[in-house]
């Protein structure tokens, strides 16, 4: 983000390692609506490709919706070890951001109408705010209906 000049803020929190929903401990912490903390799923697709769904904390990805979106047929939640392997984040600080391998990323298009959203910068604890638009384009990402309400 900082290379490419665009507008961004970080914020930090002490992060508590006993909350259960990392992304709902950031939104109360930084007290921002949750509709506005996007958390970073990565997917494996049939054909065994690992792609990132980016989608608002308080709802939950539909595996259709995403392997549709990517040009799959099915979806299914990448194991542990190939997202850390992949991204070279540990679960619940994986940001859609310079990741080690940049994977194919979509974005819930919810998120379009938003001026800005909220994503981990990298590690528990640590969020970056920016606008959808450029973190889109940072990441390559195409917009896609991809979260269902819980």
């Amino acid at each position: 983000a900082r290379k490419t000049g665009i507008a961004f803020e970080l914020h930090s929190y002490e992060h508590d390692p006993a909350e259960a929903s990392f992304g709902l401990e950031a939104a109360v912490k930084l007290n921002v609506s949750p509709s506005q903390v996007f958390k970073t799923l990565v997917v494996q697709l049939d054909a065994g490709e690992l792609a990132v769904a980016v989608l608002p904390v308080n709802a939950q990805l539909s595996m259709k919706a995403v392997a549709r979106a990517l040009g799959g047929k099915k979806a299914k939640m990448a194991a542990a070890a190939d997202v850390e392997r992949s991204t070279g984040y540990v679960l619940g600080g994986v940001s859609p951001l310079g990741q080690k391998k940049r994977l194919r990323t979509v974005i819930d298009d919810g998120a379009e109408a938003m001026d800005s959203v909220y994503v981990s910068a990298g590690k528990r604890g640590l969020e970056i705010s920016l606008s959808p638009r450029d973190l889109a384009s940072l990441t390559n990402a195409v917009f896609a209906s991809v979260a269902e309400t819980v």
